[in-house]
Protein backbone atom coordinates (compact mmCIF):
# COMPACT_ATOMS: atom_id res chain seq x y z
CA UNK A 1 0.00 0.00 0.00
CA UNK A 2 1.20 3.31 -0.94
CA UNK A 3 1.74 5.50 2.00
CA UNK A 4 -0.34 8.41 2.79
CA UNK A 5 0.48 11.82 3.45
CA UNK A 6 -1.16 14.81 5.13
CA UNK A 7 0.20 18.39 4.53
CA UNK A 8 -0.94 20.91 6.43
CA UNK A 9 -1.32 24.44 4.76
CA UNK A 10 -0.68 22.41 1.52
CA UNK A 11 -2.14 24.34 -0.94
CA UNK A 12 0.14 26.84 -0.17
CA UNK A 13 3.47 28.04 -2.15
CA UNK A 14 5.55 25.53 -0.76
CA UNK A 15 3.47 22.86 -0.02
CA UNK A 16 2.22 22.72 -3.72
CA UNK A 17 5.82 21.73 -4.64
CA UNK A 18 6.02 18.96 -1.68
CA UNK A 19 2.80 17.38 -2.97
CA UNK A 20 4.07 17.06 -6.33
CA UNK A 21 7.21 16.12 -5.27
CA UNK A 22 4.95 13.14 -3.26
CA UNK A 23 2.81 12.19 -5.62
CA UNK A 24 5.31 11.88 -7.87
CA UNK A 25 7.05 8.93 -5.39
CA UNK A 26 3.63 6.68 -4.94
CA UNK A 27 2.46 8.79 -2.12
CA UNK A 28 -1.20 9.37 -1.45
CA UNK A 29 -1.75 13.29 -0.42
CA UNK A 30 -4.60 14.42 1.66
CA UNK A 31 -3.97 18.34 2.07
CA UNK A 32 -5.71 20.11 4.82
CA UNK A 33 -6.05 24.50 4.22
CA UNK A 34 -8.34 26.85 5.10
CA UNK A 35 -7.73 28.96 1.70
CA UNK A 36 -6.83 31.83 3.73
CA UNK A 37 -8.13 35.31 1.85
CA UNK A 38 -4.92 37.40 2.05
CA UNK A 39 -3.05 34.29 0.07
CA UNK A 40 -5.89 32.35 -1.86
CA UNK A 41 -8.51 35.00 -2.21
CA UNK A 42 -11.07 31.93 -0.39
CA UNK A 43 -10.41 29.78 -3.84
CA UNK A 44 -7.76 26.57 -4.41
CA UNK A 45 -4.65 27.53 -6.64
CA UNK A 46 -5.75 26.82 -10.32
CA UNK A 47 -1.93 24.12 -10.15
CA UNK A 48 -2.88 22.64 -7.16
CA UNK A 49 -2.65 18.65 -8.20
CA UNK A 50 -5.78 17.08 -8.68
CA UNK A 51 -4.69 13.69 -7.83
CA UNK A 52 -4.81 14.89 -4.24
CA UNK A 53 -7.51 15.29 -1.91
CA UNK A 54 -8.87 18.71 -0.30
CA UNK A 55 -9.91 18.84 2.83
CA UNK A 56 -10.80 22.46 2.92
CA UNK A 57 -10.53 23.68 6.91
CA UNK A 58 -8.80 25.18 9.64
CA UNK A 59 -5.88 23.20 11.35
CA UNK A 60 -7.70 24.92 14.79
CA UNK A 61 -10.87 22.89 14.00
CA UNK A 62 -11.38 19.75 15.71
CA UNK A 63 -13.71 18.32 12.90
CA UNK A 64 -11.82 18.95 10.02
CA UNK A 65 -8.20 17.74 12.02
CA UNK A 66 -10.42 14.41 12.34
CA UNK A 67 -11.08 13.99 8.49
CA UNK A 68 -8.09 15.08 7.61
CA UNK A 69 -6.20 12.28 9.86
CA UNK A 70 -8.03 9.47 8.83
CA UNK A 71 -5.81 6.54 7.52
CA UNK A 72 -2.68 8.91 7.73
CA UNK A 73 0.82 7.66 7.94
CA UNK A 74 2.95 10.45 7.92
CA UNK A 75 2.78 14.35 8.26
CA UNK A 76 3.85 17.37 6.84
CA UNK A 77 3.11 20.43 8.57
CA UNK A 78 3.02 23.45 6.77
CA UNK A 79 -0.07 25.16 8.04
CA UNK A 80 1.48 29.14 9.72
CA UNK A 81 0.75 32.14 8.99
CA UNK A 82 3.79 33.96 7.29
CA UNK A 83 5.58 37.32 7.50
CA UNK A 84 7.93 38.81 10.17
CA UNK A 85 6.59 43.02 9.83
CA UNK A 86 2.68 41.42 9.70
CA UNK A 87 3.47 39.14 13.09
CA UNK A 88 4.43 42.19 15.04
CA UNK A 89 0.60 43.66 14.88
CA UNK A 90 -1.51 40.82 14.04
CA UNK A 91 0.06 39.26 17.36
CA UNK A 92 -3.28 37.31 18.44
CA UNK A 93 -3.37 35.90 14.73
CA UNK A 94 -0.30 34.29 14.21
CA UNK A 95 0.33 33.11 18.07
CA UNK A 96 -3.76 31.16 17.32
CA UNK A 97 -2.70 29.66 13.70
CA UNK A 98 0.91 28.50 14.40
CA UNK A 99 1.08 27.84 17.77
CA UNK A 100 -2.91 27.40 18.87
CA UNK A 101 -2.70 25.11 15.33
CA UNK A 102 -0.21 23.40 16.24
CA UNK A 103 -1.51 21.98 19.52
CA UNK A 104 -4.78 21.30 17.79
CA UNK A 105 -2.85 19.10 15.84
CA UNK A 106 -0.59 17.42 18.66
CA UNK A 107 -4.15 16.86 20.06
CA UNK A 108 -5.28 14.56 17.65
CA UNK A 109 -2.01 12.72 16.76
CA UNK A 110 -1.95 11.72 20.49
CA UNK A 111 -4.47 8.95 19.40
CA UNK A 112 -3.30 8.35 15.74
CA UNK A 113 -1.27 6.25 14.06
CA UNK A 114 0.83 8.50 12.38
CA UNK A 115 4.39 7.49 12.47
CA UNK A 116 6.65 10.89 11.69
CA UNK A 117 5.90 14.34 11.78
CA UNK A 118 8.13 16.80 9.41
CA UNK A 119 7.31 20.30 10.62
CA UNK A 120 8.28 23.69 8.61
CA UNK A 121 10.69 25.90 10.91
CA UNK A 122 12.66 28.71 9.84
CA UNK A 123 15.80 30.47 9.64
CA UNK A 124 13.81 33.64 11.86
CA UNK A 125 14.57 31.86 14.64
CA UNK A 126 18.30 32.66 14.81
CA UNK A 127 17.49 36.36 15.03
CA UNK A 128 20.88 37.25 14.15
CA UNK A 129 23.26 35.07 12.18
CA UNK A 130 26.08 33.78 13.49
CA UNK A 131 29.09 36.09 13.70
CA UNK A 132 32.94 35.73 14.23
CA UNK A 133 35.35 38.84 15.68
CA UNK A 134 38.20 39.82 13.91
CA UNK A 135 40.28 37.23 15.76
CA UNK A 136 38.13 34.21 14.58
CA UNK A 137 35.70 34.28 17.93
CA UNK A 138 31.93 33.17 17.37
CA UNK A 139 29.10 35.84 18.44
CA UNK A 140 26.02 33.44 18.82
CA UNK A 141 23.89 36.38 19.97
CA UNK A 142 24.89 39.58 18.27
CA UNK A 143 23.18 42.75 18.76
CA UNK A 144 22.59 45.84 16.79
CA UNK A 145 22.54 49.12 18.80
CA UNK A 146 20.17 51.95 17.54
CA UNK A 147 21.27 53.78 15.12
CA UNK A 148 21.42 57.81 16.63
CA UNK A 149 22.87 59.09 12.82
CA UNK A 150 22.87 58.63 9.59
CA UNK A 151 26.86 57.58 9.72
CA UNK A 152 25.82 54.54 12.02
CA UNK A 153 26.50 51.31 10.88
CA UNK A 154 23.97 49.13 10.41
CA UNK A 155 25.87 46.07 11.33
CA UNK A 156 26.40 44.86 14.77
CA UNK A 157 29.95 45.48 16.08
CA UNK A 158 32.24 44.86 18.40
CA UNK A 159 33.56 46.36 22.14
CA UNK A 160 35.94 48.28 20.19
CA UNK A 161 33.16 49.20 17.26
CA UNK A 162 34.27 47.34 14.26
CA UNK A 163 31.77 45.32 12.34
CA UNK A 164 31.10 42.15 13.41
CA UNK A 165 32.15 39.29 10.60
CA UNK A 166 28.71 37.00 9.16
CA UNK A 167 29.32 33.43 8.44
CA UNK A 168 27.41 30.64 7.74
CA UNK A 169 24.85 29.93 10.69
CA UNK A 170 24.60 26.41 11.47
CA UNK A 171 21.55 24.16 13.97
CA UNK A 172 23.65 24.86 17.15
CA UNK A 173 23.46 28.15 17.27
CA UNK A 174 21.48 29.65 20.11
CA UNK A 175 17.64 31.17 18.92
CA UNK A 176 16.99 34.68 19.55
CA UNK A 177 13.78 35.30 18.84
CA UNK A 178 13.55 38.88 17.44
CA UNK A 179 9.62 38.84 16.17
CA UNK A 180 6.37 37.09 16.48
CA UNK A 181 6.83 34.76 13.68
CA UNK A 182 9.86 33.68 15.15
CA UNK A 183 8.64 33.21 18.19
CA UNK A 184 5.74 31.16 16.93
CA UNK A 185 7.97 29.12 14.37
CA UNK A 186 9.73 27.93 17.39
CA UNK A 187 7.16 26.88 19.44
CA UNK A 188 6.53 25.06 16.61
CA UNK A 189 9.06 23.62 16.07
CA UNK A 190 9.94 22.70 19.89
CA UNK A 191 6.30 21.31 19.80
CA UNK A 192 7.22 18.75 17.75
CA UNK A 193 10.30 17.49 19.32
CA UNK A 194 8.80 17.42 22.69
CA UNK A 195 5.50 16.01 21.72
CA UNK A 196 6.41 13.78 18.46
CA UNK A 197 8.81 11.22 20.63
CA UNK A 198 6.76 11.35 23.62
CA UNK A 199 3.43 9.52 21.97
CA UNK A 200 5.89 6.98 19.93
CA UNK A 201 6.16 9.36 16.77
CA UNK A 202 9.21 10.67 14.97
CA UNK A 203 9.77 14.25 14.85
CA UNK A 204 11.43 16.28 12.28
CA UNK A 205 12.15 20.35 11.63
CA UNK A 206 13.41 21.60 9.03
CA UNK A 207 14.48 25.33 9.38
CA UNK A 208 13.77 26.72 5.98
CA UNK A 209 16.09 30.25 4.79
CA UNK A 210 14.54 32.17 2.22
CA UNK A 211 12.53 29.96 -0.71
CA UNK A 212 11.54 31.33 -3.79
CA UNK A 213 10.58 30.00 -7.05
CA UNK A 214 7.18 29.92 -9.67
CA UNK A 215 4.17 29.91 -7.57
CA UNK A 216 4.31 32.57 -4.73
CA UNK A 217 1.44 34.60 -3.43
CA UNK A 218 2.49 37.92 -5.63
CA UNK A 219 -0.46 39.94 -4.07
CA UNK A 220 0.45 39.15 -0.49
CA UNK A 221 3.01 41.80 0.86
CA UNK A 222 4.08 39.93 3.61
CA UNK A 223 5.30 36.78 1.47
CA UNK A 224 9.08 36.10 0.42
CA UNK A 225 10.74 39.00 -0.65
CA UNK A 226 11.60 37.74 -4.66
CA UNK A 227 7.91 37.48 -4.79
CA UNK A 228 7.41 40.97 -3.60
CA UNK A 229 9.93 42.09 -5.52
CA UNK A 230 8.23 41.22 -8.55
CA UNK A 231 5.43 42.23 -7.68
CA UNK A 232 6.64 45.94 -7.66
CA UNK A 233 8.36 45.07 -10.87
CA UNK A 234 5.61 43.91 -12.37
CA UNK A 235 3.67 46.94 -11.82
CA UNK A 236 6.89 49.29 -13.04
CA UNK A 237 7.29 50.06 -9.77
CA UNK A 238 11.41 49.55 -7.77
CA UNK A 239 11.68 47.57 -5.95
CA UNK A 240 11.73 48.87 -1.89
CA UNK A 241 14.57 47.71 0.16
CA UNK A 242 15.03 48.04 3.98
CA UNK A 243 18.00 49.70 5.46
CA UNK A 244 21.20 49.83 2.95
CA UNK A 245 20.34 46.63 1.02
CA UNK A 246 23.58 45.08 2.46
CA UNK A 247 21.91 43.07 4.15
CA UNK A 248 22.67 39.41 3.32
CA UNK A 249 20.20 36.50 2.76
CA UNK A 250 20.25 33.00 1.51
CA UNK A 251 17.68 32.03 -1.01
CA UNK A 252 16.95 28.58 -2.01
CA UNK A 253 14.58 27.46 -4.71
CA UNK A 254 11.08 25.90 -3.98
CA UNK A 255 12.19 22.67 -5.81
CA UNK A 256 14.80 21.81 -3.48
CA UNK A 257 13.29 22.45 -0.86
CA UNK A 258 10.72 20.25 -1.43
CA UNK A 259 13.29 17.42 -1.78
CA UNK A 260 14.29 18.07 1.22
CA UNK A 261 10.87 17.58 2.94
CA UNK A 262 10.62 14.43 1.05
CA UNK A 263 14.21 13.21 2.29
CA UNK A 264 12.74 14.16 6.12
CA UNK A 265 9.98 12.14 5.50
CA UNK A 266 11.86 8.99 4.37
CA UNK A 267 15.59 9.36 5.50
CA UNK A 268 16.20 6.82 9.05
CA UNK A 269 18.24 9.25 10.40
CA UNK A 270 16.19 12.21 10.41
CA UNK A 271 14.21 11.37 13.62
CA UNK A 272 14.58 14.03 16.56
CA UNK A 273 16.91 16.26 14.15
CA UNK A 274 16.70 19.93 13.21
CA UNK A 275 17.70 20.63 10.17
CA UNK A 276 18.57 24.09 7.70
CA UNK A 277 17.56 23.92 4.63
CA UNK A 278 18.92 26.40 2.15
CA UNK A 279 21.44 26.86 -0.67
CA UNK A 280 24.55 27.56 1.15
CA UNK A 281 25.19 30.71 -1.12
CA UNK A 282 24.41 34.14 0.47
CA UNK A 283 23.71 37.57 -1.36
CA UNK A 284 22.57 41.19 -0.43
CA UNK A 285 19.05 42.36 -0.46
CA UNK A 286 20.45 44.89 -2.94
CA UNK A 287 21.99 42.42 -5.71
CA UNK A 288 19.06 40.02 -5.46
CA UNK A 289 17.05 43.32 -6.25
CA UNK A 290 19.12 44.68 -9.08
CA UNK A 291 19.29 40.37 -10.50
CA UNK A 292 15.30 40.60 -10.23
CA UNK A 293 15.09 43.42 -12.23
CA UNK A 294 17.77 42.60 -15.10
CA UNK A 295 15.59 39.15 -15.21
CA UNK A 296 12.17 40.86 -15.75
CA UNK A 297 13.97 42.73 -18.55
CA UNK A 298 13.09 45.98 -16.55
CA UNK A 299 17.06 47.17 -15.21
CA UNK A 300 16.01 50.68 -15.24
CA UNK A 301 13.94 50.26 -12.30
CA UNK A 302 16.43 50.12 -9.41
CA UNK A 303 15.72 48.44 -6.49
CA UNK A 304 14.87 51.98 -3.80
CA UNK A 305 16.99 51.83 -0.77
CA UNK A 306 14.47 53.17 2.49
CA UNK A 307 17.19 53.73 4.61
CA UNK A 308 14.97 52.95 7.36
CA UNK A 309 15.20 49.27 9.16
CA UNK A 310 11.39 47.19 10.13
CA UNK A 311 11.40 46.50 13.76
CA UNK A 312 12.36 42.33 14.01
CA UNK A 313 14.49 42.66 11.17
CA UNK A 314 17.59 40.91 11.60
CA UNK A 315 21.13 42.30 9.48
CA UNK A 316 22.97 38.71 8.10
CA UNK A 317 21.63 35.23 8.16
CA UNK A 318 22.93 32.94 5.65
CA UNK A 319 22.65 28.99 5.55
CA UNK A 320 25.51 26.48 7.35
CA UNK A 321 24.27 23.04 4.87
CA UNK A 322 26.97 20.86 6.13
CA UNK A 323 24.12 18.83 8.55
CA UNK A 324 21.73 18.55 5.87
CA UNK A 325 24.42 17.43 3.29
CA UNK A 326 26.21 15.24 6.06
CA UNK A 327 22.89 13.44 7.45
CA UNK A 328 20.04 13.75 4.51
CA UNK A 329 22.37 14.08 1.81
CA UNK A 330 20.57 17.19 1.06
CA UNK A 331 22.11 19.67 -1.30
CA UNK A 332 20.78 22.39 -3.02
CA UNK A 333 20.74 22.00 -6.78
CA UNK A 334 19.33 24.50 -8.36
CA UNK A 335 21.34 27.69 -10.13
CA UNK A 336 20.40 30.94 -8.99
CA UNK A 337 20.48 32.86 -12.09
CA UNK A 338 18.34 29.88 -14.06
CA UNK A 339 15.83 29.96 -11.04
CA UNK A 340 15.44 33.58 -11.32
CA UNK A 341 14.73 33.52 -14.53
CA UNK A 342 12.36 30.93 -14.42
CA UNK A 343 10.89 32.75 -11.49
CA UNK A 344 10.69 36.15 -14.20
CA UNK A 345 8.97 34.02 -17.27
CA UNK A 346 6.30 32.72 -14.52
CA UNK A 347 5.77 36.18 -13.29
CA UNK A 348 5.51 37.38 -16.74
CA UNK A 349 2.10 35.66 -16.79
CA UNK A 350 0.79 36.39 -13.29
CA UNK A 351 -1.35 39.79 -12.36
CA UNK A 352 -0.38 40.96 -9.41
CA UNK A 353 -1.72 43.52 -6.90
CA UNK A 354 1.25 46.22 -5.24
CA UNK A 355 0.15 46.03 -2.09
CA UNK A 356 3.91 47.13 -0.38
CA UNK A 357 3.10 50.40 -0.14
CA UNK A 358 -0.05 49.73 2.13
CA UNK A 359 1.86 47.39 3.89
CA UNK A 360 4.58 49.50 4.97
CA UNK A 361 2.16 52.62 5.75
CA UNK A 362 0.29 50.09 8.53
CA UNK A 363 3.70 49.26 10.14
CA UNK A 364 4.77 53.08 10.37
CA UNK A 365 1.65 53.33 11.47
CA UNK A 366 2.34 51.58 14.42
CA UNK A 367 6.13 52.55 14.82
CA UNK A 368 7.44 49.51 13.56
CA UNK A 369 9.74 51.10 10.70
CA UNK A 370 12.79 53.21 12.63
Amino acid sequence: MPERILITGGAGFIGRHVTRALLRKGCEVRILDSLIEQVHQGQPPEDLPPEAELVVGDVRDDDALRRALVGVDKVVHLAAEVGVGQSMYAVERYVSVNDLGTAALYQKLIDSDVRRVVVASSMSIYGEGLYVTRDGAPVEEARRAPRLSEEASWDPLDPEGAPLIPVPTPEWKRPSLASVYALTKYVQEQLTMTLAPAYGMEGVALRLFNVYGPGQALSNPYTGVLAIFASRLLNGQRPMVFEDGRQRRDFVHVEDVARAFVLALEHPSAPGQVFNVGSGEDRSILQIGEMLAAAMDRPELEPETVGKARIGDIRHCFCDVRKARDMLGFSASRNFSEGLAELAEWVARQTAHDRVDEARRELEQRGLVA
